[in-house]
Formats: structure tokens, C-alpha cells, sequence
């Protein structure tokens, strides 16, 4: 799981500080009143300025940063490799009335961005006004015309369109103080607001957690969930968290130390009862900094996987346990994958209790330096055909062997094992697929795996953290496959824009059930900063089954 070192207290309450100064910020901003504006001679669309947008026609570059006064303003996406090689055609707009138009200017005097100097009767308004995924930082620039058909010749040189008001809108300069988009890199596609179809609609769902601290089941759970899995039999979700119990009167920092893995049940997946504990970690820290039997290496587990095995008509399930350290980064260290199953037969039988059959992935002579000090860090069993695949993880990877056990990068990554059976012996494939970049090339973690319709293989995953000196996307990601082993390019669910947002950070989707009708239920995990407990959440999407089969096409190209 991500980790990090015992500074985490420190770090949440810095990072809320930091995030609570900006809210105070941006809270005394209103945003400015539009114009209306028509394009002249050209097929340019448009787009609403917000966060998530795209900005460019044919890009990835997205607005993951943007000052309130821009909200809600028309932008208009120009096609990025014209305007960066200077072979665009200017742009031609016809105005109703006297109006001011919004630039935005990258700030990098390389000639493929336009110069600020090159703006005739430009005003400064936003400095860092504005962040774009893998591009500069944008200050924001003012520039009047008049009633009529106005042709926008700046010069060479690429600039973002974000908005035109009012003549009369009186524009306050100020300093927003929005970080570099260049920390964002790579790019990537938000569903929704890129140039492609969606293939899932977010159509709603609670506004607030379903389960959250002080509801029943929670008494002895101090700092809420993260990861694990739902799954749905008959009428009923039975959920299996990792719950980052910890200690009362001990810190945060335990609290992902002393863990258990609970079950869950619910008839709508907003109302849950907790039924049991089908695993409590010892919590005990190591004794040694490598991966020695003197240390307790059950001392925190996590990722619970629930499998349905239908030739042995039993539940299995997987899940992880780590050696835990208090002074290396990450504490969580050398992570090992058991298999359990349920002593009671039949679909019936997913609360166990559960017996455990053994180790079947961990670290050793076949690991590779990727997997670092945290492999193996998570594990998800799906059939294809009749084989098996297993998706596995490493993080905090080692450059060579010879920088273990405690010289560690950074990286969240995923690759494939395979097998004959449920039961194993699973082997890491070590066919040149490993680590699976295509995904995403830094930030893969806990993916979990099913079937859309068409026979195509969807994995949903947690997309990484917006926090904690991480720029990544901080949203629930899905990859698809044709085949179940050669993945696309991530795609980000913005779910923010149709329930209320109550976290700071996301972290883990726990399931993508089919409810009928292309309706699909994600459980998830998420972080408010301001609290030590981290609630569980729930959304409902809709599959475009369009999109679906033109998405499986591309597959098979």
C-alpha cells in the first residue's frame, strides 16, 4: 500500500494548513461575469473553464489548478501543435458589446509558448493564475477589444484561450499562487472533458461517506478504511476493508500499523453493518531493517481480496501482510500475498471464517528490483480462458540489488504473475511486460479486475494522491484490455463533479459491480484532510456501450 515514513502526522496537518490558507484565499474571489462571443470561420470548440478541463484540441494537458475568478468562463480549444510550430490561423471572434479577453501565458521564454511582451494593450491580472497539467505556470492576461468581428493576432507562439468578459468587469490584480503544471507529468486524460467520449457517465450517488466515525461498527476503528474489496452476492454487497484500527491514545501513525481486515454487509451499499473480523494484524514493529524471520512479518495487513472459486465451490481469499519498520521509508516493507479459504462451501460461505493455505507470492530470487522494499504490495486473481493472471505490485523501488534493503526510490507499479489454477503456483510472467507502464508510468496501485459486456477486461484502481508532495491525479482510474494482459492508457473519473466532494485526497475504488441497465456501483476510500478517520464512499456510473465497442476496436488494432 502507499506508505509513508512516521512524519505522516506532520505532513497531514502541514498540508492541511497549507490547503486551509488557500480555501481562505480563494473564498474572498467571486467569479468574474462572462460575454458571450461567436467564432468566426473556424470548427474551434469551446469548453466550460474549470477544473478538468482541456484545454487544447488533440491534447492531454488538463486544468488541475484555477483561480475562482475564471470559473465558469468560456474557453475555446485551440489546436496545441499549430500554435506551438506558429502555423495556426488567427482566430476571428465577433463580439456583441466592448469586452476584455482572457489569455493565458505560459511563463517559459522557449519560442513554441507566446511572449508576454508580444500582447499589445495587455494587462497583468492573475500571476499564476491558473495550472495546466505538463506546461508552465500560466499568468493571466486582460486584453480589450471592441464591438464587431475581431481578428485575435497575437504573434507566434502557444497561449491558452480561457475566457472573455464584460468590458465593465472590474478585474482585481492579484497573485494566485499556483504551482508549476510541469510537476504534473505526465499528462493525463480526464473522462468527460478530453476531446474523447466517455465511456462511463457519473450520474450520482451520496453526497456525504456511508460509512464514517461514529457510525455503528466503527467503536474500534480510529482511522477509517483503505482498500480491500466489494463484492456483491444475490441482493447483498459484503465489503472486506482494511481498517486502519490503530490504538486509542496512540497517533496516527498507528493506526496503518495495527490493522484488521473486517466484513461488511449491506442491501443498498450506503447502510452497512459490520459482521465480523476476518483478520487483526499484531502490529508489532521489526527488530531488523532487512527481510529477516526475527521480525514479525504479519505485523500489518491489508488489501483483502474475496474470490469466488467455482471447481472448489468456495470463497478464497487474498490478501497482504508486511514487515513493518519505524525508521525506514516506507514502513511497510517486504510484503508478502497469503491465500486463505472460506471453511463454509458454496456462494454462501464469503464471511468464512476463513483458514489460511499459505504464501504464494513474496520476495526472492525471482523478484526484480521495481517491486523495492514494499513488494509484493498487492495481488488481484482474474481468469482468461484457462489461465490465470495475477496483477502484483512493487513500490519504492531499488535501481539495482545493491541498493537493497534501504537506498529506495519512488514509483507505485504493477506486473503480471500467471497460473494453472487458483491455487497456484503463481510465476511472475518476466516476459518484458514488467513493470506495466502503460497504464500510467509512476502510480498503478491496487487494481481490481472484471468483464464489461463485450468480453472486454476493465481494471479499476486508485490513481495516486494529489498530496503529500505528490503530484498525481487524485481520482478513481480505470484501464482496459483486450487480451487481460496488455493494458491501455489510464482514464480518470472525475466524481467530484456530480456528488459533493467531502476529501482532500482520493485514494481506493473497492469494486465496479454491474447493478443492470449499464449501471455500475463503486465503493470507495478517501482522505479529509482535516480528519484523522478516512470515511468510505459510494457512486453510481453508466456505461456508454458505444463507446465500449469502438474502445474494444482500438484494442485490437
Amino acid at each position: 500500500m502507499f506508505s509513508k515514513n512516521n512524519k505522516y502526522n506532520f505532513k497531514v496537518k502541514a498540508v492541511f494548513l497549507m490547503l486551509f490558507i488557500v480555501c481562505i484565499q480563494a473564498t474572498a474571489q467571486t467569479a468574474w461575469k462572462p460575454a458571450s462571443f461567436e467564432i468566426v470561420k473556424s470548427n474551434y470548440k469551446t469548453f466550460k473553464t474549470t477544473q478538468y478541463a482541456h484545454v487544447f484540441s488533440g491534447s492531454k494537458h488538463n486544468i488541475v489548478r484555477l483561480a475562482p475568478e475564471l470559473q465558469g468562463l468560456t474557453g475555446i480549444e485551440l489546436p496545441l501543435e499549430k500554435y506551438k510550430n506558429g502555423t495556426d490561423t488567427p482566430l476571428q471572434l465577433k463580439f456583441k458589446e466592448q469586452v476584455q479577453v482572457l489569455i493565458g501565458v505560459f511563463h517559459d521564454k522557449n519560442a513554441e509558448y507566446l511572449q508576454a511582451d508580444k500582447l499589445q494593450n495587455a494587462k497583468l491580472i492573475l500571476e499564476n493564475g491558473a495550472t495546466v497539467t505538463g506546461l508552465p505556470t500560466v499568468n493571466v492576461y486582460a486584453v480589450s477589444f471592441s464591438k464587431g468581428t475581431q481578428t485575435l493576432n497575437f504573434g507566434k507562439g502557444l497561449f491558452a484561450f480561457l475566457g472573455v468578459v464584460k468590458a465593465s468587469e472590474k478585474l482585481e490584480q492579484r497573485n494566485a499562487n499556483f504551482p508549476d503544471g510541469k510537476l504534473w507529468n505526465p499528462t493525463f486524460i480526464v473522462e468527460g472533458f478530453s476531446d474523447e467520449k466517455p465511456l462511463f457517465e457519473i450520474i450520482g450517488g451520496e453526497n456525504k461517506p456511508v460509512i464514517d466515525e461514529g457510525m455503528s461498527g466503527t467503536e474500534d476503528i480510529q482511522g477509517g478504511f483503505e482498500g480491500g474489496r466489494v463484492v456483491k452476492v444475490g441482493d447483498t454487497y459484503h465489503m472486506f476493508p482494511t481498517e486502519r484500527a490503530g490504538e486509542k491514545g496512540v497517533d496516527y501513525y498507528y493506526d496503518r500499523v495495527k490493522t484488521k481486515i473486517g466484513h461488511w454487509t449491506s442491501k443498498d451499499a450506503i447502510h452497512w453493518k459490520r459482521e465480523s473480523t476476518i483478520y487483526q494484524a499484531s502490529g508489532t514493529y521489526a527488530v531488523t531493517e532487512d527481510d529477516n524471520p526475527m521480525n514479525d512479518r504479519r505485523a500489518a495487513i491489508w488489501s483483502y481480496m474475496p474470490i469466488f472459486n467455482e471447481k472448489a465451490n468456495k470463497w478464497y481469499g487474498y490478501y497482504l501482510a508486511y514487515t513493518v519498520s519505524k525508521e525506514i521509508e516506507p514502513n511497510h516493507s517486504f510484503g508478502r500475498i497469503w491465500r486463505c479459504e472460506s471453511t463454509v462451501e458454496g456462494i454462501n460461505g464469503i464471511g468464512g471464517p476463513y483458514k489460511d493455505m499459505g504464501i504464494i507470492m513474496e520476495p526472492g530470487l525471482d523478484s526484480q528490483p521495481w517491486e523495492g522494499r514494499q513488494g509484493v504490495a498487492s495481488f488481484f486473481p482474474y481468469q482468461v480462458g484457462d489461465k490465470y493472471f495475477g496483477f502484483y505490485s512493487g513500490a519504492y523501488p531499488f535501481n539495482s540489488w545493491a541498493d537493497y534493503p534501504k537506498k529506495s526510490g519512488k514509483g507505485w507499479f504493477v506486473a503480471l504473475a500467471e497460473s494453472k489454477s487458483l491455487e497456484g503456483p503463481w510465476l511472475r510472467m518476466n516476459k518484458g511486460l514488467e513493470p506495466i507502464k502503460t497504464i500510467h508510468p509512476q502510480f498503478v496501485e491496487n487494481p481490481i479486475v472484471s468483464q464489461l459486456p463485450n468480453g472486454m477486461y476493465i481494471a479499476i484502481f486508485d490513481g495516486g494522491p494529489d498530496g503529500w508532495g505528490h503530484h498525481l491525479p487524485n481520482m478513481i482510474a480505470y484501464s482496459l484490455s483486450a487480451d487481460g494482459i496488455n493494458w491501455a492508457e489510464a482514464h480518470y473519473l472525475p466524481i467530484e463533479t456530480k456528488v459533493d466532494k467531502w476529501w482532500d485526497i482520493m485514494r481506493t475504488p473497492l469494486c465496479l459491480i454491474p447493478e443492470g441497465n449499464d449501471v455500475y456501483t463503486i465503493v470507495y476510500n478517501a482522505i479529509d484532510l482535516k480528519r484523522r478517520f478516512h470515511p468510505t464512499g459510494m457512486i453510481k456510473v453508466k456505461l456508454n456501450k458505444d463507446v465500449m465497442e469502438s474502445k474494444l476496436k482500438e484494442l485490437k488494432k
